[in-house]
């Protein structure tokens, strides 16, 4: 039998993933680079996407802890449901935010006519939507009670240089990406 918790976070992974296709396809630019230039190691990390995608699903829908943390797991669930939450509303915020200056992390790039957002969520902090992702992967393995949660750090040490490498491109592009990077930070408001 599924449980309200597991209902619930299979309920936000289909919703960030509608929310992405959605603005995928109302984005003219959303895949731009033509097929015959994404390299092998492009195609490995759309499968990759793709297998998380399909682990944390089943994961969420059929499997019993992994790696169990508690013996009694009520008080990590609560944590794991708040933290899997806000990170699945920052996110969303931050990809409806940046609109059609988004790419996809595999495709990271400088899109022609494409704007530095750097209001709402952008304001605070200058990745909300990788933040959001790991905050969710965070709160859903912590929800599950998964020791698997520690999979988060080497997810953090990619994402954190992905972003680097995203923010090289993106300072050779907008002059006031320097002034940006001072008053925000990259992940956590006031800290990193």
């Amino acid at each position: 039998m599924l449980d309200f918790f597991r209902i619930y976070l299979l309920g936000g992974m289909l919703v960030h993933k509608l929310v992405w296709e959605l603005m995928k396809r109302s984005t003219p630019h959303s895949d731009t680079v033509p097929p015959s230039e994404k390299s092998i190691a492009k195609q490995l990390i759309k499968i990759a996407k793709f297998g998380a995608l399909l682990f944390f699903l089943i994961q969420a829908l059929l499997l019993p802890a992994i790696f169990p943390i508690l013996d009694d797991p009520k008080l990590i669930r609560i944590i794991g449901l708040s933290i899997y939450s806000a990170g699945l509303v920052i996110a969303i915020v931050g990809r409806i935010q940046l609109g059609v200056n988004w790419a996809n992390i595999e495709d990271f790039q400088v899109i022609r006519g494409q704007q530095l957002v750097q209001s709402g969520i952008y304001r605070f902090i200058r990745h909300p939507i990788y933040t959001g992702d790991l905050l969710l992967v965070l709160g859903l393995e912590l929800a599950l009670n998964s020791w698997l949660v520690l999979l988060v750090i080497p997810l953090f040490l990619y994402v954190n240089q992905q972003a680097k490498a995203e923010e090289a491109a993106l300072s050779t592009v907008f002059p006031d990406y320097a002034g940006y990077k001072q008053h925000t930070k990259m992940f956590i408001p006031m800290v990193y």
